[in-house]
């Protein structure tokens, strides 16, 4: 058996870490050795950031009292030697709760109010408002206090129907989902709309984010929690009951909230599968003396069968568990036990679904970053290469001449620097024209051109009642939004266009030498407007409309809509900021390096005119500075060679600092 998910996430973060300090190796040795310009050292500060940073978030997903609390018990807080989430017979997580680590927080519960259901305003509006959640610090020496504290997230009250409607929490055309009515005509409602746990935890404060969502009704009341966290999750366990299978609304729950949008049926999605887990949980409830091993085992195969048959996943997605066994023979160090509740296969699962698919994704950003970043920093040292060989070229040609050769050749140096300055006029006619055009591209990715695209649709969505042509309006709206995307990528090539042009004037008038820039692809952005248009869907078909005909649920909708593309909006801004910056960082490099040239021959020349022997030391130390450089070189294919060599060894990145000696 592999790993455990614990110690799996923390060779995870073990990695993540040891790679960042990598980078700021990097970073401080390029600039001992003045090749660290601005475009490099921003890219390499957002690299550190991004491995420091990165979080991965795990959802467990279920119709309640399936034992999903248990099962987040069972793997990441046995250690504590009891329960910290509730976890107990009937319906205990009442609310959506989050589970991570802020270091500017101190470890603490936070509880939003369910009453705040009555505004329209979205969950991520009220995450800014500190002052609307109730706070409970946590005792982090205290197991006990945690479990008691923690036992609020389970807390209800009685409501009558008009304000359980009010919150979006009644529906009078779908009776089934509805709760239950007592004796004075009031229901039982959650106490709570969300729930945030800040906890110290190892894995926690290495980036892990656990979400504990609640059953069908509370994750359907809530749009930006089924069209936000859950798909942006990397992974979603799911967790269904042995002895019950897939019910009815085990199957609503998973078409409608957790099935990736627009996996449709395809089973064998490589997204689909690595990234949806399915748990057939309480397998101890099959366990009985009336049956042999073998019978329960055919048992549990059916179960397998049938379920993974039903959501369209492989048979090895789907692993009977129990969540309650694992967790006693964790505390209990029962390792019998602990295999038999089939706990360590689906961590291993877990593990390796997560770890392998996140570390890739990683990979391949640092990967494709370090290679770009390596080329833009030998580029710099090829140009001080170049003139190098030129001046020593132009030194050598000096050996026994007179002085009237060498103050000829001051002439025509100064005479270069002066033609070179009339480069300064066109560059910066390139960038006006740049900026012009840059400014129109973010302007198509602003929020200010977002929200003229959702107008419409907002105003569909207000409209009072049954709002049947939303459907509509909503395609109408993503259409304008793929235009937009498109309209955007025509604008980035239209620039790298303009640029390569005046690249090419540049190198053949003023002797740059410059290259093509890079294009601008933003794939993210277009497959993030195809994901959210799929999975918003589901809430403007007829069998939502009753749901959305409620002003509150429908202005939520739309304040989680706009919250999510402004998010991939600013992205693509992001990206696009970069870009740009990359494209200059050479213009930029090449003039500073070419003044810095000027500079030198013109002081070496002054040298050789103040000494009869500043000549042959002025040669000897440029041919120094040749092999200085080419030992720069070399150094820097080494270092990013160990960089790159990092990214493919977990237990290596965490350890080894690069080996970097400073060129004198």
């Amino acid at each position: 058996m592999g790993a455990s998910f614990n110690e799996q996430f923390d060779q995870h973060g073990a990695w993540r870490r040891g790679f960042a300090a990598q980078l700021q190796e990097l970073r401080e040795w390029l600039m001992a050795q003045e090749l660290l310009d601005a475009s490099v050292q921003e890219r390499l500060q957002r690299l550190e950031e991004q491995m420091r940073s990165d979080k991965v978030m795990v959802a467990f997903v279920a119709e309640f009292s399936r034992g999903k609390s248990e099962l987040i018990n069972a793997i990441f807080f046995a250690h504590y030697g009891r329960r910290l989430m509730p976890a107990s017979a009937g319906r205990t997580t009442m609310c959506p709760a989050e589970l991570a680590w802020d270091s500017e927080l101190q470890p603490c519960l936070r509880l939003l109010p369910i009453e705040t259901r009555a505004s329209t305003e979205s969950l991520g509006q009220w995450r800014m408002r500190s002052d609307a959640w109730q706070q409970h610090m946590l005792d982090i020496a205290s197991a006990q206090q945690i479990a008691d504290t923690l036992a609020k997230v389970a807390e209800v009250r009685k409501v009558s129907i008009d304000e359980a409607r009010e919150w979006g929490l009644w529906h009078d055309d779908e009776a089934a989902d509805n709760p239950l009515v007592d004796a004075q005509g009031m229901v039982e409602v959650p106490m709570w709309r969300h729930a945030l746990i800040n906890m110290p935890h190892p894995l926690l404060r290495q980036g892990l984010v656990i979400l504990d969502t609640p059953g069908l009704n509370a994750v359907g009341a809530e749009p930006e929690l089924t069209v936000n966290l859950i798909p942006q999750a990397h992974a979603v366990v799911f967790v269904l009951g042995a002895d019950t299978g897939v019910t009815k609304s085990d199957l609503a729950i998973w078409r409608d909230h957790v099935l990736p949008a627009g996996a449709g049926k395809l089973a064998g999605d490589e997204a689909l599968t690595a990234s949806r887990l399915v748990v057939l949980n309480k397998i101890d409830t099959l366990w009985d003396s009336l049956s042999s091993g073998a019978q329960v085992q055919a048992q549990l195969r059916r179960q397998q069968q049938d379920s993974a048959h039903l959501l369209g996943l492989p048979e090895d997605r789907v692993l009977p568990v129990s969540a309650q066994k694992g967790l006693v023979a964790k505390v209990g160090k029962n390792d019998a036990l602990l295999q038999a509740s089939g706990l360590p296969a689906f961590e291993d699962l877990l593990a390796n679904g997560i770890m392998g698919r996140r570390q890739q994704v990683l990979q391949a950003a640092m990967q494709a970053n370090v290679t770009r970043l390596q080329g833009e920093v030998e580029r710099v040292i090829n140009m001080r290469r170049s003139d190098l060989d030129d001046q020593l070229a132009e030194l050598c040609s000096l050996r026994g001449k007179n002085v009237n050769v060498i103050a000829g050749m001051r002439s025509r140096i100064e005479a270069e620097q002066k033609e070179f300055e009339q480069s300064t006029s066109k560059i910066l006619a390139m960038r006006a024209i740049h900026m012009r055009m840059l400014k129109e591209l973010f302007q198509l990715l602003s929020s200010g051109a977002l929200k003229t695209e959702l107008a419409e649709l907002k105003d569909a969505l207000a409209q009072r009642g049954l709002k049947l042509g939303a459907r509509k309006v909503y395609a109408h709206t993503f259409e304008r939004l793929h235009a937009i995307a498109a309209k955007a990528q025509a604008q980035a090539e239209e620039i790298h266009a303009m640029l390569s042009s005046a690249f090419k004037e540049l190198n053949a008038e003023y002797g740059f030498s410059l290259q093509a820039p890079p294009q601008l692809v933003l794939p993210e952005f277009t497959d993030d407007l195809r994901s959210i248009e799929a999975s918003y869907t589901q809430y403007l078909g007829l069998s939502s409309a009753i749901k959305l005909s409620s002003a509150a649920f429908s202005q939520r909708l739309i304040k989680a809509l706009a919250l999510r593309m402004r998010t991939v909006f600013e992205a693509a801004s992001n990206d696009v900021d970069m870009w740009s910056k990359s494209l200059t960082a050479p213009v930029d490099a090449q003039l500073r390096e070419r003044k810095r040239s000027y500079t030198r021959r013109l002081e070496a020349v002054d040298r050789i005119q103040g000494a009869a022997t500043g000549l042959e030391e002025r040669i000897s130390e440029m041919e120094s500075a040749q092999v200085r450089l080419g030992m720069l070189q070399s150094q820097l294919a080494s270092v990013t060679g160990q960089l790159l060599h990092s990214l493919v060894s977990t237990k290596q990145a965490g350890a080894v600092l690069l080996d970097i000696n400073l060129v004198a």
